[in-house]
């Protein structure tokens, strides 16, 4: 699987961190972090959209793509004091659910693997199941933690 890019927009990575080839593991050996994109709505309920989540979040920084973002309350540029890498989106297809939560399972797989930090981009929830399983097959299962950013309560009941 070379290096697929974005399936829904222009091609280009996170804030301009590098980019790397998911098939190449020599791309991202020696990586912190390595960002993918899930670009996958099949399991949405009433609106289909989330695909297009990847493509957001890379491009909207409105200052430079310059693969730094410094912070001066921390004094550090955690994008240049880590090894960050984009390895594109992982092909998926809304109408084939098993074919694509598969093929996000194998990509973080690989990045956790290679002893990197996995970036997931998504999505609908869907992605949650194969992010936290590639991390287990490396790491064990009930052995994983799981940071996860939601855009809205949808699931929050008062």
């Amino acid at each position: 699987m070379g290096r697929y890019g974005a399936m829904y927009g222009p091609d280009f990575t996170f804030l301009g961190v590098p980019g790397c080839d998911l098939a190449d593991v020599d791309s991202y050996a020696g990586a912190d972090v390595v960002i993918v994109g899930a670009p996958f709505d099949g399991g949405t309920s009433y609106r289909p959209g989330a695909r297009l989540g990847p493509a957001a979040m890379r491009q909207a920084c409105y200052l430079p793509h310059d693969g730094s973002r410094p912070s001066l309350a921390l004094r550090v540029d955690a994008l240049q004091d880590l090894r960050v890498l984009d390895g594109g989106d992982v092909e998926m297809y809304s109408g084939d659910v098993e074919r694509s939560i598969a093929a996000l399972e194998t990509a973080v797989y690989a990045i956790a693997s290679a002893a990197a930090i996995p970036v997931v981009l998504g999505g609908d929830h869907t992605i949650a199941l194969p992010d936290a399983t590639g991390v287990a097959r490396e790491f064990g299962f009930g052995r994983v933690s799981v940071v996860h950013f939601d855009a809205h309560e949808d699931a929050h009941r008062c």
